[in-house]
């Protein structure tokens, strides 16, 4: 009992198993009963399922206000409305990904659900070395700031140029080092069979380099949203949660955005703005003398721009027809 009351990062070691219980437990539930044959996921089913992964991601933020008090729930809330808007993002390239690859509807759940267990490793590492930087020099959180709003700015002033992945200088690296099947193998990331000289050996396919992609994606996303979520609070259990569970709920969101996502074309412009506020607000409360900016003024501007931006981007495409990704 010792063991699970002692501190880690500054939560009771309990709190960290009760939240990788939840993760582990939803992720066998997904592969293991909802999904345990390949097929394409309707956007019905789709949203279904994201309205239950929003439900437990607030819900959790709920247990998080009652076991930690009103400021952790605050910026919880907010932490984890800015991560699912942030990653919102990633729709239409893991679309294009897709595209590239020539991966089925049927097969791409394989790839998000292999991806996201990849992103929980890498999201892990990046927001350890994050705390343990922003704990060890306050000073970080300033380059943090400074680099959010000008990121903020040039996303802002940026135009949607979408290009082929295959030309990425990590995957021309990756190609040129892993022997590539000619063609997807049905869901199998990988497969024996003869190579030039008859020898039987290993070989990649496509969908493993789809998966390749998918995370480096989500690497090049992180650099955006994991200073983002510290501007927000320096708390790791607040900061790795809110990031887990808006990622979770992505996925299964994916299936019914990628379908809708040219109705969104004006959220770029609300994030951008929102990257501004965050790094803004950390100046503000150091001007101020403010020990941190206000949780309920963050959630507020954070609802506000968002619902502004969803909003002005449904009215501005009203009458025109959805186009897939």
């Amino acid at each position: 009992m010792e063991l699970l009351a002692a501190p880690l990062m500054g939560t009771p070691v309990w709190m960290w198993a009760a939240f990788a219980g939840l993760v582990v437990i939803l992720l066998a539930f997904d592969l293991g009963v909802l999904h345990r044959n390949h097929r394409e996921i309707g956007v019905r089913e789709s949203l279904l399922m994201s309205a239950g992964y929003l439900a437990l991601g607030l819900g959790f933020g709920g247990w998080v206000w009652s076991q930690l008090g009103d400021q952790s729930g605050l910026e919880y809330v907010t932490g984890f409305l800015i991560e699912k808007s942030l990653a919102l993002d990633n729709v239409f390239v893991i679309a294009t990904i897709f595209a590239a690859f020539a991966v089925p509807a049927a097969y791409q759940h394989r790839v998000l659900f292999w991806g996201v267990l990849g992103v929980i490793v890498l999201r892990g590492v990046m927001i350890g070395l994050g705390a343990a930087l922003v704990s060890s020099f306050e000073w970080v959180l300033w380059i943090f700031a400074a680099f959010l709003i000008v990121m903020g700015a040039k996303m802002f002033v940026a135009k949607a140029t979408p290009s082929d992945p295959r030309e990425n200088p990590v995957y021309r690296w990756f190609a040129a080092r892993v022997r590539l099947t000619d063609g997807l193998r049905e869901e199998r990331f990988f497969v024996r069979e003869p190579d030039a000289t008859g020898r039987r050996v290993l070989w990649a396919t496509p969908l493993f380099a789809a998966l390749v992609m998918v995370e480096l994606a989500d690497v090049v996303f992180a650099v955006d949203s994991v200073p983002a979520i510290f501007a927000i609070t320096t708390d790791p259990y607040i900061v790795y949660t809110s990031n887990i569970f808006a990622i979770l709920g992505l996925r299964a969101l994916y299936f019914a955005l990628a379908a809708i996502v040219s109705r969104f074309a004006y959220l770029k412009k609300a994030l951008a703005l929102l990257l501004v506020f965050i790094g803004g607000k950390v100046f503000v409360a150091a001007a101020m003398g403010w020990e941190k900016f206000p949780a309920h003024i963050s959630l507020a501007v954070t609802g506000a721009l968002l619902a502004g931006g969803v909003a002005y981007s449904i009215w501005r495409t009203r009458g025109v027809s959805p186009r897939p990704a």
